[in-house]
């Protein structure tokens, strides 16, 4: 019987050792889970790495590319049935729509961690707001105060001038075939729209005072986010104060009087307020786009668009721009292509390029302890021989 309840007891504090060992490495496991989550997502380098895994170039610039023709299609509605004729007005509307949307992400804690203070000088947060309310209030002023086809010169003038100021302000060089797609998209896009150049003295000046702030616009936030671990989110609830502040300045100066005397009625203000919704999620997927890609190729996305409404129109609506304009869009398609061809032979080098310096370092490593055995077996050798 002593032996018996020896034997159980021995078997009792084994089970109960093994219990213990277990809740110990369920909760080492559980302290693991809970510290990687934190890093996902209360660091900034945690919250860009899920930016980049869930929202890849390819996802980043389709999410662009749907809901920038929903904007398209809605501003035309306000713009034009609507009659609410303040493009600096709808784009400050747009922006508090986000700082709002922003702040309530902010307040249940949906908003990434920005990366440290001391990471990115607050000069370059405020210039990149105040670029980018330039950018944004010059577009919709641009656009309505210019026809079609002299908009769409100052936009393809905008690729050019990201290549300059790249190469001269961030030494970044482009290769002779990207330059001649480049051509190939220009021309093409020039071809397939520019058919109604009427000139306007104060809105050529107004394209023209467009051009370097959104080429700058594009430079600034593909930068930020590649380099200096920002996200979408997070950069834009640091910077959108600074756009609406200047915005507000921007209104009396570009903006006809009479927009408090608009009729609020609601249905005017529920279109309104479905356009301020689609621009929050246009910033977001632009920033997005240029975070994942560049903003040579973020400007290429904007004329496939152009080139995709037209062809749509054509097939779909039954629309009839002119065998002219459909062989320039077909032009821009094929540059288009040959761009991203090379772009995803870039990519794909630099991918196997940052492999190979991993593995390499990790074969040294390993190649280094090898060698070290073999000198000390020599050398061993060497003082028994001297021995003998």
């Amino acid at each position: 019987m002593g032996s018996v309840e020896s034997l159980l007891e021995n078997n009792a504090r084994k089970f109960i050792k093994r219990k213990d060992s277990d809740a110990e490495e369920a909760g080492r496991a559980l302290e693991e889970l809970r510290s990687s989550l934190y890093n996902d997502f209360r660091t900034s380098e945690g919250a860009k790495r899920q930016q980049q895994r869930f929202c890849g170039p390819v996802v980043a610039m389709t999410f662009n590319f749907l809901v920038a023709v929903g904007v398209i299609m809605t501003n035309k509605l306000v713009m034009g049935k609507i009659g609410f004729n303040f493009p600096i007005f709808l784009t400050l509307i747009h922006y508090t729509t986000a700082w709002i949307l922003l702040a309530i992400f902010k307040t249940l804690s949906l908003l990434p961690v920005s990366p440290p203070s001391i990471s990115t000088p607050f000069t370059s947060l405020f210039s990149l707001g105040v670029v980018m309310s330039f950018a944004s209030g010059l577009a919709n002023a641009s656009l309505k105060h210019n026809s079609v086809g002299f908009y769409q010169m100052a936009k393809i003038a905008v690729t050019p001038t990201i290549v300059l100021a790249e190469f001269v302000l961030l030494r970044k060089a482009i290769s002779y075939r990207k330059v001649l797609s480049l051509v190939i998209v220009s021309v093409g896009v020039a071809i397939a729209t520019v058919t109604d150049l009427q000139f306007n003295f104060l809105g050529a000046c107004i394209a023209i005072a467009w051009i370097i702030p959104s080429a700058t616009n594009k430079i600034l936030w593909s930068n930020l986010q590649q380099q200096a671990n920002w996200t979408a989110l997070a950069l834009m609830w640091k910077t959108t104060p600074v756009t609406i502040l200047f915005l507000l300045a921007l209104m009396p100066w570009l903006d006809p009087p009479g927009a408090l005397l608009f009729k609020w009625t609601v249905h005017n203000s529920s279109a309104i307020f479905i356009s301020a919704l689609l621009g929050f999620l246009l910033q977001w997927s632009g920033a997005l786009a240029l975070g994942a890609t560049s903003a040579t190729s973020h400007v290429v996305l904007g004329q496939f668009k152009t080139c995709v409404i037209l062809l749509g129109g054509y097939l779909i609506f039954s629309s009839d721009p002119g065998i002219v304009s459909i062989g320039g869009a077909i032009i821009a398609l094929c540059g288009m292509s040959a761009y991203t061809s090379l772009n995803l032979k870039e990519s794909h080098e630099n991918w196997t390029n940052q492999i190979q310096n991993q593995i390499l370092p990790s074969s040294k490593s390993k190649t280094e302890p090898k060698a070290a055995r073999e000198e000390s077996t020599n050398s061993e050798v060497t003082s028994s021989a001297n021995i003998a």
